[in-house]
């Protein structure tokens, strides 16, 4: 049995959880997703005939609710998420964004042009990043790595596996 404190069991890393297999029947080559989080109780007494049609009940006062974002914009990640803030209501923010992971060994040749040599290398691994942090401080993290047509995709999880993208979703959470 686990602890309600459990991060593998916490409201934050089951949502994490719920929108990683969301993003997942949609298959690769998505764009970068952003969720909202808000307290399903909340959502349930402002919003009842959305809550009816999605299939939410009463229940876990700390269960969330994602609620997808309008797609981001062009241009870099981080400059887009700079730019966002969310009000009170919103008690976190999850993204899904896919990315290349190379092997330390590539690191030298990054120098000269990096997104010719992650598109060539040989040792290159797709990536779905799917990170949700909350009001507070939590975080929790899905990593799906792609498989190649031999292997499966391999799903990996914790609450420290993007530390970077973390505090950029938490700084949308500054009052």
């Amino acid at each position: 049995m686990t602890a309600a404190g459990d991060p593998l069991t916490s409201p934050l890393a089951f949502v994490v959880g719920e929108v990683e297999g969301h993003v997942a029947e949609a298959g690769w080559d998505q764009p970068p997703q952003l969720f909202a989080l808000v307290q399903t109780e909340s959502l349930l007494r402002a919003e009842p005939q959305l809550a009816q049609s999605m299939g939410l009940l009463p229940g876990d006062p700390s269960s969330l609710t994602p609620i997808a974002q309008d797609p981001l914009g062009d241009g870099p990640l981080d400059e887009q998420l700079a730019s966002l803030v969310f009000g009170a209501d919103v008690l976190g923010v999850v993204l899904a964004h896919e990315v290349l992971v190379l092997p330390p060994s590539a690191e030298a040749a990054l120098i000269v042009d990096p997104a010719a040599v992650a598109a060539d290398h040989p040792e290159r691994r797709e990536v779905r990043m799917v990170v949700g942090v909350a009001r507070g401080g939590n975080t929790s993290c899905v990593l799906r790595l792609r498989g190649d047509g031999e292997q499966a995709d391999e799903r990996v999880t914790g609450p420290d596996l993007a530390p970077a993208l973390s505090a950029a979703l938490l700084a949308t959470l500054e009052d």
